[in-house]
């Protein structure tokens, strides 16, 4: 048997179990969903309705879009059983190079782009190098990052806001899609959607695994079609989708494709779940790290331009305890901190959860030391919960 076959074996063995891991999700995304409900409920309750209104859904969506996809990078590393403690500060240090390459040095916008992003993928890969290849602990690199982005954002700055940007760079984060382009976008994606999950359970099928029972598909795949296409029509009442929420939803079914439907997602999940058997196996988990950590720090670019670009400035305190918010979304969404275990979709729904309880909180005038304490209490739930799921498996 050759080493690429022994890797797929131990790979997909997880999926083994006869409808384990198809119960375990269901069960996650059904309590993430009534988590959802519940939060909207009341916050709609306590503010006479003004929660749900179409300006205050588009501003929920914008905040979720940032957190959101710092969070689709994170959950791979958490899945590769690293975390990234930089990622505030990365996203503040990229998000004001971005503002100096737009308003001090007057750059055009698609070299400030691509020159955001390949800074991103080279501070990313910077930290996976150390973690990986130099084996120094992620939380000890990334805690390192997390100061010393902090200071070169407040030196390349001179700890004062750069501001304003352009009209071209505002639109990244600020924009908003034609009514008839967002349902048009809407439609397609999850037709692509729901034929990708067929083909994904045929396939399923074919190899003798689990698959979800065709009534609960189509059932799945028609509440989401209502809620997509309803927060469409709500969003377009107001100004229409977002741009970022459109980049938020292109990420995360990218990262849902990767993870799913291609070998190296599946090495992420075996670098996580076994280090040695994936050694042992053929899989080389130093580049694996290597790359899933250069992943997030592109995902950190794409972050910071949306963040700057919303707020018309780099500031040096942007970002400020981020990362916090983005492990907290994966860790809600199902991610276990001790590696193999994971989802982007949980993620995104946990930072929808997240800026959910920001939001609401916000409009009702809760002092911000309460919305510390409750977001806290909840990361501490979701983990507890986490690791009384291990016990009794």
């Amino acid at each position: 048997m050759s080493k690429s076959n022994l890797s797929e074996m131990k790979i997909a063995a997880p999926l083994m179990t006869p409808g384990g891991r198809l119960k375990s999700m269901n069960l996650q995304v059904f309590v993430m969903i009534a988590a959802i409900v519940a939060i909207m409920l009341f916050f709609t309750f306590m503010t006479d309705g003004a929660y749900l209104s179409a300006r205050n859904v588009s501003n929920l969506l914008r905040q979720t879009a940032i957190t959101g996809i710092l969070a689709v990078g994170m959950v791979f590393v958490i899945i590769s059983a690293e975390i990234d403690l930089s990622v505030g500060s990365m996203m503040g240090l990229l998000g004001g190079a971005a503002a100096i390459f737009d308003v001090w040095l007057g750059w055009p916008l698609p070299l400030t782009i691509v020159v955001t992003l390949l800074l991103g993928l080279f501070l990313g890969a910077w930290n996976g190098w150390w973690v990986a290849y130099r084996k120094v602990p992620s939380f000890i690199v990334t805690l390192a990052g997390m100061l010393a982005f902090r200071g070169i954002l407040i030196g390349i700055t001179n700890g004062t806001t750069v501001s304003p940007t352009s009209a071209a760079m505002s639109q990244i984060g600020q924009s908003y899609l034609a009514d008839s382009l967002g349902f048009i976008i809407g439609v397609f994606g999850l037709l692509l959607l729901m034929a990708w999950q067929w083909r994904g359970r045929v396939r399923r099928q074919s190899l003798g695994l689990a698959a979800q029972p065709a009534s609960g598909m189509v059932g799945k795949q028609a509440f989401i079609a209502v809620v997509v296409l309803g927060a469409i029509w709500l969003l377009n009442d107001y100004r229409g989708v977002p741009t970022p929420v459109l980049i938020l939803a292109l990420l995360m079914l990218a990262g849902m494709f990767m993870a799913s439907r291609t070998a190296f997602g599946r090495r992420i999940y075996a670098t996580g779940g076994n280090i040695e058997a994936a050694r042992l196996s053929g899989i080389n988990v130093e580049r694996i790290k290597l790359a899933v950590f250069a992943i997030n720090g592109l995902l950190v670019a794409v972050a910071g331009l949306i963040l700057s670009s919303r707020l018309g400035a780099g500031s040096p305190s942007a970002g400020n305890i981020a990362e916090l918010d983005a492990i907290a979304a994966c860790v809600i969404g199902g991610t276990s901190l001790a590696g193999g275990i994971g989802s982007v979709a949980g993620a995104v729904m946990g930072a929808f959860i997240m800026a959910s309880l920001d939001n609401g909180m916000s409009m009702m005038d809760v002092p911000t030391f309460w919305q510390y304490i409750v977001k806290g209490a909840i990361l501490l739930l979701a983990v507890w919960m986490d690791s009384a799921t291990k016990r009794r498996a």
